[in-house]
């Protein structure tokens, strides 16, 4: 048991922070666009619109909740193709680590335009995170809950502070419980966006290369873990 909780706290860890510093890095070096929360890119566009910046590269951003879309239906059906539930968290590291390489190999190889390079490494990233929505969806007990979008855990733990200090630590392990939880979550998307804003400034996108990695060895651990479950 104790074990169990240790992976779930790891994976929800692992997770937010790979949101946080995704989402981040592509607002930071990817033409202020979110690939997490992809419906927070509306809201820039629309910013845009109203500042007389309607341009097409602003209406790109537009694009990011359709590939969004695609992203989690590719992952309902890698879920019901293959029994191991971490082949979605398999799939999005490898997307993740080809954006990296693409930042560094794509302006050499190919007389691409940077900003085109840009877009492209952009909505793979989008893709990938909308994998990892799949993923938090299809396997929720795998998580203490959502690790690409914040808000709700805030929310969960504002009403478990409420209760905290309504109720007294003595006698409320639940809500005590929740804000461990969700301390894990937010302290790993916030300590994700900080390094991604740091490395992305510093090399650009082909910081995606470390998060990539991350889910791999995510993915790696939990096929370990099952193997050792069922031995």
């Amino acid at each position: 048991m104790t074990e169990q909780k240790h992976s779930i706290n790891w994976v929800t860890f692992l997770l937010a922070w790979v949101a946080g510093f995704c989402d981040t890095a592509t607002f930071v070096s990817g033409d202020s666009i979110f690939s997490a929360h992809v419906t927070g890119n509306f809201i820039v566009f629309a910013a845009q619109v109203s500042a007389g910046g309607a341009s097409a590269m602003a209406w790109t951003k537009l694009l990011t909740f359709p590939v969004f879309v695609i992203a989690v239906i590719i992952g309902g059906w890698l879920a019901e193709k293959y029994q191991g539930r971490y082949m979605i968290l398999l799939t999005e590291g490898i997307i993740l680590s080809f954006c990296g390489l693409g930042a560094i190999i794509l302006p050499m190889l190919t007389g691409m335009e940077e900003r085109l390079i840009i877009y492209l490494i952009v909505m793979l990233t989008v893709l990938g995170m909308g994998l990892q929505n799949a993923f938090g969806k299809l396997y929720g007990k795998e998580t203490h809950g959502p690790t690409t979008m914040m808000t709700g855990n805030v929310t969960q733990a504002a009403l478990d502070l409420g209760n905290v200090i309504r109720k007294g630590i003595r006698g409320n392990e639940v809500s005590i419980s929740g804000l461990r939880k969700q301390f894990i979550t937010i302290g790993g998307f916030l300590a994700g966006c900080i390094l991604g804003a740091v490395l992305s400034r510093w090399i650009g996108l082909s910081a995606m290369m470390i998060p990539g990695v991350a889910i791999i060895v995510c993915y790696l651990q939990g096929e370990a873990a099952a193997q050792k479950s069922e031995g």
